[in-house]
């Protein structure tokens, strides 16, 4: 694994141990995942399904690119917010498990089976991912007064700039650092922030 986590293969890079022993880390991190299993919940997490999604997703396409290196440190960072998180459902289990597989076979075959997951890991089919669990359905944007960060919003991530404009001076939260003063300008960039300028 450490060889196609290593980089692209046209380049030339030096070999480090301390590299070879991070990624027995993630491996070790991976196997433990087991401990963090929790047998009644089904499904993939909600807070979990965009992220499960779009790593799915690079994946897929990382592997198709020759692209390993990439597609290793995806699954790092799912793993990182697995542990985050701190339990994991055994669909998510799966997930992983799937699209770590063509670069470490052998452990992931051995909790595929550890676990009961039935038919060996080689014979399951690709992961797919779902288009529409890609985007979040909010976003959090910095909501500023004179240029200066006040606080945070939750807006929905298809709002357009003309519907903040109208929409966002009229939120509480804004309301409260506003109330008594004129409004002379709203800056609203979508799914970044809301500044108020006034006076």
């Amino acid at each position: 694994m450490y060889e196609m986590f290593m980089g692209a293969f046209d380049q030339p890079i030096p070999w480090s141990i301390n590299g070879a022993r991070g990624c027995r880390r993630f491996l070790d991190r991976v196997w433990r995942l087991q401990e963090m299993l929790d047998d009644k919940a089904k499904g993939i997490s909600k807070d979990l399904e965009i992220n499960i999604n779009s790593t799915i997703k690079k994946v897929s396409e990382d592997y198709e690119r020759m692209k390993f290196n990439t597609a290793i440190a995806a699954m790092m960072s799912l793993v990182n917010d697995l542990y985050l998180k701190g339990s994991v459902t055994r669909d998510e289990l799966k997930a992983l498990l799937l699209l770590l597989s063509p670069v470490a076979p052998h452990i992931c075959e051995e909790m595929w089976q550890t676990q009961g997951f039935g038919s060996p890991l080689y014979a399951q089919p690709w992961p797919a991912y779902d288009e529409n669990k890609l985007v979040a359905d909010e976003v959090e944007i910095a909501l500023q007064i004179n240029g200066k960060v006040r606080g945070r919003l939750m807006v929905p991530s298809t709002m357009t700039r003309e519907e903040g404009e109208k929409t966002l001076p009229q939120n509480p939260d804004v309301v409260r650092f506003t109330e008594g003063k004129i409004i002379m300008k709203i800056i609203f960039v979508p799914g970044r922030l809301l500044n108020l300028v006034v006076k």
